[in-house]
């Protein structure tokens, strides 16, 4: 009995697939997203995606790490030093909202800081993905206000630890707002009450630049 070929298996594209992942994810969350969702988002069958990226939680997990590069890829560029603080910080956060803020049917806001965050308390793998996410950010923020008070951007006596963990605390804030409906307007405005409890008045009378996205 001659035995038929298989066809080969239809080609995908690795990084374009675990981008689709992201965006199911982000909007169903993770218990409410079925490996037939994903594969279906994905142009994969079910068989396909577990060769490729294991179960549901191995592809969740992929994904989160996927989101997570994403954004912390963008994050240098954005608050390189060449730059004034005012301007590098007014561009992070109008890109993370208009992040956060996309989608279809509804704002779908951070697969890190309001999908994974849910699932941290009973995950240790996603946990440690976010605290890990968390610490990158107050990082970064940490070392450009480290310049910003060398340069005077700031108050001498500022604590650039404190202060990172604020703009940290404003990054979680947006994409919970956002996630819950809260007004692009109203998000805007509370970025602004932060540039202006930060650099001062003069961040008033500048107005945010248009959000790019930094999801795929």
């Amino acid at each position: 009995m001659v035995q038929k070929r298989r066809g080969r298996p239809r080609e995908y594209d690795h990084d374009s697939a675990l981008a689709r992942a992201m965006e199911v994810f982000r909007g169903r969350g993770f218990t409410a997203t079925s490996l037939d969702d994903l594969g279906a988002a994905m142009g994969m069958n079910r068989p396909s995606v577990y060769a490729a990226f294991g179960d549901k939680h191995e592809l969740f997990v992929k994904a989160l790490k996927f989101y997570r590069d994403a954004g912390q890829s963008a994050l240098p560029s954005l608050l390189a030093p060449e730059r004034p603080l005012l301007a590098s910080l007014r561009a992070l956060f109008s890109m993370l909202l208009a992040t956060y803020l996309s989608g279809e049917d509804a704002p779908r806001g951070c697969l890190m800081f309001t999908v994974a965050a849910a699932e941290a308390a009973k995950d240790p793998v996603v946990r440690t993905l976010v605290a890990d996410a968390t610490r990158a950010f107050d990082a970064a923020f940490e070392a450009r206000f480290e310049i910003a008070r060398k340069r005077g951007e700031v108050a001498t006596t500022a604590d650039p630890v404190a202060l990172a963990k604020l703009a940290s605390g404003l990054v979680h804030t947006l994409a919970v707002r956002a996630c819950a409906g809260e007004k692009k307007s109203s998000l805007e405005g509370v970025i602004d009450a932060f540039l202006r409890a930060l650099c001062g008045p003069e961040a008033r009378s500048q107005g945010s630049p248009k959000g790019r996205r930094i999801s795929r």
